[in-house]
């Protein structure tokens, strides 16, 4: 049973046997498409398989189809075609033949209709790795018609990356090769999608033993790829965060460390031992502190004491500046956010108290914080519990409450700008750092303390006070504390020449030590308002100098602390000015 086919695919000619065995005539065919003439199973594998199938590969083979006699029988057969075009290229006709099924074919043709009904991935290629059929599973999945996929390579329908695995032959190879089993590949969908899947593969070879047909079953794991790709970046960035914190972390503990006087609390007059008093009786019970004092006196340096005195001295302390804070920013710098919960919030971010659990939180300058957020603050203090910005989930946290304030907090509350529950919260055991014009001898002792903590890390040599310069300090108010005599001893060292300090230069209140104004008990004038000296001034006032230098090393000239070395000359040269100038040790100072 023979047909020939027109390129739209009506019949132009059937034969005779073919007239026969379905019942027809001539003129009823003639002009009509195949699907007229077949089941609706039929009909439908000739439109989205065999015709898109021809047209691509220019033949066909053993393909099943039913036909419907005009009596209404049903005749099975099995269709082989081929194209045959003109000398110039162009479509002339297709020649189609039908054998009649035998029972085999028809047992073929009920498995290849369930084959193309299973609810899996299959797809059968040829050892071309053309696409020969695939399931409607597979259609479905992958988004296309079975128009739009037969007779095409099945690599043109992997991701860009595993196409590359196939070009120059390697595709046929593969198929060569025969069977495959786990192979992990990318295909994707006609909306683009990116499908994950495990491929593995059967092959049946020809009577020469090559692969002319292979049936590849894919199982599709893209949703348990996606989630191990989750987990994997949720665990680098829980394993980042994690490395951070520990960071943090040992970085606050450093702080620790290398604070204020080096974490040591200098100083032994009656005011700080009483101080210090209080820090020992509050420092091993979980109370709250509010520490009070100027600016620059040292609150600070004292809660940190109280928590290196306290059990959670192996937890870290966390400082806050509530000053330094932005507004808007307070709630997530005590209690974190997520990635998402505002403009700017990349990632996710904890908070100061999640970041002190375990340990302390120092609130320095609290009264700064924001009255509408002191309501929240006073919630944690109470519950032990927040959440974060933009998060639904309450955390717990252990974490004791230092602050500290230079601010009057009762008249704040007076003027509505303190909540007066959370003073209470905050005060319940309140330490009074004193300023340092009350702490008396403690002032030289933290001036030599900076003084040699300066010397040294400035890399210069070391430097002793004077007895004037320490007369200086005693007599100075200190308005900026502890503070302004650190910062006052560092300009002076920097400022300094040689291992003579120069504390006139930084502190411009006071007099130079070197003996300038002793023109006056030496009966000089030109200290009044001269801006010029004569040569006999300036050799009286060289004399002078001089004099007061061995004074202040009891009259050695040369060595450590020498004269030579206070005005930072030679010993021989000042041995030469001692005597160009007659200058002369005292006899009451030789007995």
């Amino acid at each position: 049973m023979a047909t020939s086919i027109a390129e739209d695919g009506a019949y132009l000619d059937v034969n005779d046997e073919f007239l026969t065995r379905l019942g027809y005539e001539r003129e009823e065919m003639v002009g009509h498409k195949p699907e007229e003439f077949v089941t609706a199973e039929s009909a439908q594998c000739i439109k989205e398989e065999l015709r898109p199938a021809l047209r691509r590969t220019g033949k066909l083979k053993g393909k099943p189809i039913s036909f419907v006699a005009k009596n209404g029988d049903v005749v099975d057969c099995l269709t082989d075609a081929i194209v045959e075009y003109k000398a110039d290229g162009k479509f002339l006709r297709t020649i189609a033949m039908y054998s009649e099924a035998t029972d085999m074919a028809r047992t073929n043709f009920k498995y290849r209709t369930l084959y193309r009904s299973m609810p899996a991935m299959l797809q059968t290629v040829d050892g071309d790795g053309l696409i020969a059929t695939v399931t409607d599973h597979w259609l479905h999945k992958m988004g296309y018609t079975r128009e739009e996929v037969l007779g095409r390579p099945f690599s043109d329908f992997f991701s860009a990356a595993d196409q590359r695995l196939y070009v120059g032959g390697r595709l046929k190879k593969l198929i060569s090769e025969g069977d495959f089993n786990n192979v992990e590949r990318q295909m994707v969908t006609k909306s683009g999608e990116k499908l994950d899947l495990i491929m593995s593969a059967i092959s049946h070879r020809d009577e020469r033993g090559h692969v002319d047909r292979m049936l590849v079953a894919s199982k599709d794991v893209t949703q348990r790829k996606r989630a191990e790709r989750r987990l994997r970046q949720t665990l680098a960035e829980n394993a980042r965060l994690r490395e951070e914190l520990e960071h943090e972390r040992d970085y606050l503990r450093e702080e620790v460390n290398v604070a204020l006087n080096f974490g040591r609390i200098v100083g032994t007059s009656p005011a700080l031992r009483r101080m210090l008093r209080q820090v020992e009786a509050v420092a091993n019970t979980p109370a709250s502190v509010l520490i009070l004092g100027e600016s620059g006196v040292g609150k600070e340096l004292v809660a940190r004491a109280i928590h290196h005195r306290s059990p959670r001295a192996e937890r870290p302390l966390v400082k806050v500046n509530c000053a330094s804070i932005a507004k808007e920013l307070f709630e997530s710098e005590f209690f974190g956010h997520v990635k998402g919960a505002f403009t700017g919030a990349h990632r996710d971010r904890i908070g100061r108290f999640q970041l002190a659990d375990g340990g302390s939180l120092f609130l320095d300058e609290v009264g700064e914080i924001p009255l509408e957020l002191q309501g929240k603050l006073l919630r944690v203090l109470q519950e032990s519990e927040f959440e974060r910005v933009g998060d639904d989930v309450t955390r717990s946290v252990d974490v004791r409450v230092i602050a500290a304030t230079n601010k009057n907090l009762e008249r704040l509350i007076v003027e509505g700008k303190f909540r007066e529950d959370l003073f209470y919260r905050l005060s319940v055991f309140p330490v009074e750092v004193p300023p340092l014009r009350e702490r008396g001898d403690d002032i030289v002792q933290l001036a030599q303390h900076f003084l040699e903590q300066t010397s040294r890390d400035f890399g210069r040599e070391a430097m002793t006070l004077t007895r004037a310069q320490v007369e200086h300090l005693r007599r100075y108010n200190w308005p900026g504390n502890i503070r302004e005599l650190k910062n006052v001893i560092e300009r002076a060292v920097i400022l300094s020449e040689g291992n003579v300090l120069r504390l006139d230069k930084s502190m411009p209140s006071i007099q130079s030590d070197v003996p300038v104004d002793r023109r006056a008990e030496n009966g000089s004038a030109a200290g009044a308002g001269s801006e010029v000296l004569t040569e006999a001034e300036m050799r009286t006032l060289q004399k002078n100098n001089i004099i007061a230098a061995l004074r202040q090393s009891n009259w050695r000239v040369s060595g450590q602390n020498g004269a030579a070395q206070l005005l930072d000359i030679k010993p021989t040269t000042l041995s030469d000015r001692i005597r160009s100038l007659d200058i002369r040790k005292p006899e009451r100072s030789a007995r």
